[in-house]
């Protein structure tokens, strides 16, 4: 795959993620019945659905600043991955697996969108005790 393909699909993905869970954190922040209710039902606070909304709003935004912060944009997708994960245990438990779709959708979405950032933006790491990149 080239690194023009890569770029494509992960602003692709970076663009579809930041919808989903942009939507979503202003659903939770302005006490939009449909996912206040069902984060209810799932057994969570509601202060904690307010602590979601701006964490998902931030997310995003650090997300969607082209070649900057790219250590905190590793954060923002473990936040998702852990968010995504969370959601798909909290709805098979409540729910069963039929409220998971949403969840398995948004997990394969964002485990291709953030393969394509390993892909555009590969890790070095600097070996302290030598000075030498890994």
């Amino acid at each position: 795959m080239t690194l023009k393909n890569a770029k494509r699909i992960y602003w692709t993905g970076a663009l579809l993620t930041s919808l989903w869970f942009g939507a979503s954190g202003f659903f939770e922040l302005t006490k939009n019945p449909i996912v206040w209710d069902i984060t209810l039902q799932l057994g969570y606070p509601s202060y904690f659905i307010y602590v979601l909304g701006i964490a998902k709003l931030s997310g995003i935004i650090v997300l969607l600043i082209p070649d900057k912060l790219l250590r905190l944009k590793e954060w923002v997708f473990a936040g998702v991955f852990f968010d995504i994960i969370f959601a798909f245990a909290s709805k098979l438990n409540v729910v069963g697996p039929s409220g998971t779709i949403d969840a398995i959708v948004a997990f394969t979405m964002v485990t291709i969108t953030y393969l394509m950032f390993r892909k555009i933006y590969s890790a070095t790491y600097l070996n302290l005790s030598t000075g030498v990149k890994n």
